[in-house]
Formats: C-alpha cells, sequence, structure tokens
C-alpha cells in the first residue's frame, strides 16, 4: 500500500512522462509582449506596418490627395486648410510622434499652393 502522502508525487511524475515536451502552438505565431495592441476602432493593426487614419487602417507607405496640387502621407502627416473660400489653400503639416497632432500647433512639411505641376 502506497501512503497517501506520496500519490500526488506519483500522479505528477506520471502526468510530466506522458505529456508532450514541446509546446505546440501555430506556425509563425511569436509570444506577444504584455502590452495593449493599438486599434483603429474596433480592429487591431501592425504599427510597424500600418496605420489609423479616419478610422481605416492603411499602410506606411499609401499617400492621399492633399487639395488639387499635392498629395501627402496620411501616417506620417496632416493635410490642413490654409485658407477657405474662394481659392482653398493647403499646407502639408508634420505629425509630432507621441501626441495628438493638430494642424494648429504642427510644423509645416510642405505648401501646397506654392507647388506647381507640368506635364
Amino acid at each position: 500500500m502506497v501512503p497517501r502522502i506520496f500519490a500526488p508525487a506519483y500522479v505528477s511524475v506520471f502526468l510530466l512522462l506522458c505529456c508532450p515536451r514541446e509546446v505546440i502552438a501555430p506556425a509563425g505565431s511569436e509570444p506577444w509582449l504584455c502590452q495593449l495592441a493599438p486599434r483603429c476602432g474596433d480592429k487591431i493593426y501592425n504599427p510597424l506596418e500600418q496605420c489609423c487614419y479616419d478610422d481605416a487602417i492603411l499602410s506606411l507607405s499609401q499617400a492621399r490627395q492633399c487639395g488639387p496640387n499635392c498629395t501627402f502621407w496620411p501616417c506620417f502627416e496632416l493635410c490642413c486648410p490654409e485658407s477657405f473660400g474662394l481659392t482653398n489653400n493647403f499646407v502639408v503639416k508634420l505629425k509630432v510622434q507621441g501626441v495628438n497632432s493638430q494642424c494648429h500647433s504642427s510644423p509645416i512639411s510642405s505648401d501646397c499652393h506654392s507647388k506647381r505641376y507640368f506635364p
């Protein structure tokens, strides 16, 4: 007869010998760091490859139109109206990392009004 104190030890040794020694995980899965994943609306995105712009996930290399004369990269720049009325002038400004960037406080990247495109 086995003393009661050794019964849990026998069960533990049995489980250690019978269980696989490798963790079975899907291919290409890496451990996640213990931090919140960035979200865009209700979707998770990879900030090394994508950004959240206007509740849409964009590639870091994706460009958009800023006024009639120039383009900007929404992941890194802001398209800011400079004036309203008959002549709508736009300015592209840099987004400042770690801050909720806004047109009135961001540095100018380029002036769309001064750009001229020749065919």
